[in-house]
């Protein structure tokens, strides 16, 4: 199993670099990146800002295409460490610390690249400041690589976030490689499979409600499962809720849970951003559960918090 470790900048430091990139979605880089072309469907990417650990998923897909890209260098040393001033002049500045020259006319040229986008969503583990910058570097192959995507010793790197000081499960993350080793088209079909029905047995269960925002026309309610379905092809009857499909979106992807103690929402700090979500934080369930619900939603919180 494969495990890298991907640097993701808020901004970019060096001229003609940056990309289109959402920590917990999708992750960008080009063939001038090294390891670019090593990076696999099913592999677990880490990813950090340089500072702090910021979380990790499974690789569901890689898109790939061709673009090209301006390359820059300092015209009296040769590197490619510049960057644009906006307000100093000259404009820019080799961060080369034997070099630094200052110069207006960088070295450059147009060159070919292969793209490749990473998605990654399902999977998503939030796991923000678990990590120190120290310590990743430490648990890399290579400690002292400067490379934006790096090989990470994974049993020792799972070792340090399951344990000590905010200890998180990654269960969730060997889940995802399991379904995505399992190959799409036989995901498609089981999730097919008795699916109407599944519904159907919700609908009698606790008529059209969503479990979170309460009576709904039943057309707006989808039967959400409370464990990973797509993992064990099976449907259990105390399995399942009828969520509204922005909350069981939400709730796939550990965005929302319940806490098993007090059976209340529990809504993650970056979906709290967006206050319909926020108000939902603490709010009590609009359904009974019963003790087989309960522990379906007691292993869904053991994964996502």
């Amino acid at each position: 199993m494969t495990a890298w470790l991907v640097y993701l900048a808020a901004k970019a430091k060096r001229v003609g670099e940056g990309y289109d990139d959402n920590p917990s979605t999708h992750y960008s880089w080009d063939s001038r990146v090294p390891n670019a072309s090593h990076v696999k469907v099913g592999d677990t990417i880490v990813l950090w800002d340089g500072e702090t650990l910021l979380g990790l998923s499974v690789i569901e897909d890689i898109a790939t295409g061709s673009d090209t890209k301006d390359l820059s260098w300092c015209p009296k040393c040769g590197k490619a460490d510049i960057n644009a001033r906006v307000t100093m002049t000259p404009k820019y500045r080799c961060w080369n610390k034997k070099c630094k020259a200052e110069f207006d006319i960088p070295g450059g040229k147009t060159v070919a690249v292969t793209t490749y986008r990473a998605r990654y969503e399902a999977g998503w583990i939030d796991l923000r400041g678990h990590v120190t910058d120290k310590e990743l570097r430490a648990l890399c192959e290579e400690p002292k690589s400067q490379n934006a995507l790096r090989r990470l010793r994974w049993d020792d790197f799972r070792a340090r976030v399951e344990t000590g000081k905010n200890a998180t499960s990654l269960n969730v993350a060997d889940n995802r490689r399991k379904v995505i080793a399992g190959g799409h088209k036989t995901r498609t079909v089981r999730v097919r499979n008795g699916q109407a029905s599944f519904r159907a047995d919700l609908l009698d269960q606790f008529g059209e409600v969503c479990a979170f925002l309460g009576p709904m026309p039943a057309a707006a309610l989808e039967a959400a499962h409370l464990y990973s379905y797509a993992a064990s092809g099976k449907h259990h009857t105390h399995g399942g809720l009828l969520l509204r499909r922005d909350v069981h979106r939400l709730f796939d992807l550990g965005q929302i849970a319940i806490d098993p103690s007090t059976l209340t929402l529990d809504i993650a700090p970056s979906t709290r951003a967006y206050p319909d979500y926020d108000k939902l934080h603490g709010q009590p369930l609009a359904i009974v559960l019963n003790k087989a619900h309960q522990k379906w939603i007691t292993e869904h919180w053991a994964m996502h918090r």
